[in-house]
């Protein structure tokens, strides 16, 4: 028995000088926990994923201006987007919005900011254009001595995005004479009619009875979500049940909408982004070909499927929406 007590000491002492040898925790501190990882908001892991499925031609970046100038005197209107490394579609939905935006009120000198730095360095990465995030338009504001700030989002919705620019805002509300932030495009029940007639304007070609039009919104975990059973119930109000609308990151889901078009008489379905841009969820979970896309999926269920992929900014209607927002934004200036 003496033996063999002596024997277990002498394994129990080797095995703590090869552990403390071996490059190991000592057995007598407890190995650190691996750290919890911080999930990313939705927003920027839909950037993260625009940045990396991105096709390679999505436009010439020349074309586009980051509108990061200076000298621009004492009123800046700050137009802040979501952003997308798509060329194409951010100069036809944002620059275009923008554009709008200068030639409506010529006092006012238009500037752009994205919220996504995600985008923002990817677009610097691959095209070397440099578009400023809020913080660095904010910024250069006060060093272009400008006063009178307006902002006005491109945001579909008062979502986490537009609550996170607020409290910027509030962070630089001492640094300017004034500052007033806009709202965004869906603010109030004539905003939502203005988008749905747009929206029906604007696919009245496929209303022959046998087509669905299906809208892929972007979808939040904040209470905003509610904008799209709002818009839904909107279409369905003005005699427009064809019209559907889901999202790609919330309720109602692409199970949901294909739901409501089987209990319809349909032959084909038109998908179109209900977003701003026409980005990675426009041209990939809308319009891939991966099994998981819209597309694929109406089609698996047997319907003829068209994908429009154009972003709500491309629109006049839209455009002009936005610059009503604005107008009022800028009649608070004193």
């Amino acid at each position: 028995m003496k033996k063999l007590l002596t024997a277990i000491v002498c394994a129990f002492l080797l095995t703590v000088l090869l552990t403390a040898c071996g490059g190991g925790a000592p057995a007598s501190v407890p190995a650190e926990e691996p750290k919890e990882e911080t999930a990313a908001p939705a927003e920027e892991a839909s950037a993260a994923a625009e940045t990396e499925e991105e096709e390679e031609n999505t436009g010439d970046a020349s074309l586009d201006d980051p509108l990061n100038q200076d000298g621009i005197g004492e009123k800046e209107l700050l137009v802040v987007s979501f952003g997308t490394s798509y060329n194409d579609s951010r100069r036809l939905t944002i620059g275009a919005i923008e554009k709008a935006l200068q030639a409506a009120y010529p006092d006012w000198s238009v500037r752009r900011a994205f919220t996504s730095q995600i985008i923002i360095d990817h677009v610097k990465s691959r095209d070397g254009e440099e578009i400023d995030n809020v913080t660095e338009a904010l910024d250069r504001a006060l060093a272009n001595g400008v006063k009178y700030l307006v902002v006005q989002p491109t945001h579909l919705m008062t979502g986490f995005e537009y609550t996170d620019l607020e409290n910027e805002l509030a962070e630089y509300a001492d640094a300017f004479e004034q500052i007033v932030l806009s709202k965004p495009v869906l603010a109030s029940e004539t905003d939502f009619t203005v988008v749905e007639e747009a929206l029906v304007a604007e696919t009245s070609s496929y209303d022959d009875g046998e087509t669905a039009i299906c809208l892929m919104g972007h979808g939040t975990e904040a209470e905003s979500n509610a904008v799209y059973a709002k818009m839904q119930a909107v279409f369905k109000e003005s005699g427009n049940e064809n019209y559907y609308v889901g999202t790609v990151e919330a309720e109602p889901s692409v199970e949901d909408v294909l739901a409501a078009v089987k209990a319809g008489n349909y032959r084909r379905v038109v998908l179109r982004p209900m977003m701003i841009v026409a980005g990675d969820h426009a041209n990939n979970d809308m319009a891939g070909d991966d099994e998981d896309s819209w597309k694929s999926i109406f089609r698996k269920a047997g319907y003829e499927v068209e994908c429009v992929v154009e972003g709500l900014g491309q629109m006049e209607a839209i455009q002009a929406l936005i610059l009503i927002h604005a107008g009022n934004a800028i009649s608070q200036i004193k």
